[in-house]
C-alpha cells in the first residue's frame, strides 16, 4: 500500500463525512491521474439530487469524463471509502478506470468481490486493478456510525424549512 493511496482515501473520507452532513450515505471518491493530480472529489447525492445515480463514484466520474474530455478515464485510479455497488462497478469497467481502491467491502451490494464481482468476469473487456482494505477501520467507522443512528428511526428528511417530512426522500426541484 502506497502513501499516496492512504492520502487520497483521507480525501475520499472528507468528502463521506459532507454526504453524512447532508443526510446521505458517507460514501465519498476521488479520481486521480496517473500523475497523482486529483481530476474529481465527489460524495453520495442521491437524495439532495433526487437522483439514484448520483453515487459518489459515478458523480466522480462524470466530473472527471468532463475534465479530461474523454469518458474513457485510462492511467486513473479511483479512492472510494466502499466497494462500488454493481451500477457504479459497471461505469469503473466501462470508463476503463486502471485502478481502483476502496476502503471496506459491501457484503450487501459490492461488485468487485463481495456479493458480485465484476472485475473478474472475463466477458468484460476491462479489469480495473483493485486494492481493498485502505483506511479500512476508519470507512467502517463512518458506515457503522450513520447506519447505528438511523436504526429504528423513520424515513425522515429535513425539507427546505428543516421540518422534517416523511413518504419521498427528495423533492423533485
Amino acid at each position: 500500500m502506497l502513501r499516496d493511496d492512504q492520502y487520497f482515501m483521507n480525501l475520499a473520507l472528507k468528502q463521506a463525512l459532507r454526504a453524512q452532513a447532508q443526510g446521505e450515505v458517507p460514501v465519498g471518491a476521488v479520481l486521480v491521474d496517473a500523475e497523482k493530480r486529483i481530476l474529481a472529489k465527489a460524495h453520495n447525492q442521491t437524495i439532495g439530487r433526487c437522483d439514484p445515480s448520483a453515487h459518489a463514484e459515478m458523480t466522480a466520474l462524470r466530473k472527471g469524463a468532463r475534465k479530461l474530455g474523454n469518458y474513457r478515464l485510462l492511467s486513473t485510479t479511483l479512492y472510494v471509502t466502499i466497494e462500488p455497488c454493481v451500477m457504479c462497478m459497471g461505469a469503473i469497467v466501462h470508463s476503463r478506470v486502471a485502478r481502483l481502491v476502496f476502503g471496506a467491502h459491501d457484503p450487501k451490494w459490492g461488485a468487485a468481490g463481495s456479493l458480485y464481482d465484476l472485475t473478474r468476469d472475463n466477458r468484460l473487456n476491462h479489469r480495473p486493478q483493485i486494492l481493498a482494505g485502505v483506511q479500512l477501520e476508519a470507512c467502517r467507522a463512518i458506515m457503522r456510525r450513520f447506519f447505528q443512528s438511523r436504526r429504528g428511526q423513520p424515513d425522515r428528511l429535513p425539507d427546505d424549512n428543516g421540518i422534517p417530512r416523511s413518504g419521498d426522500s427528495c423533492k423533485a426541484k
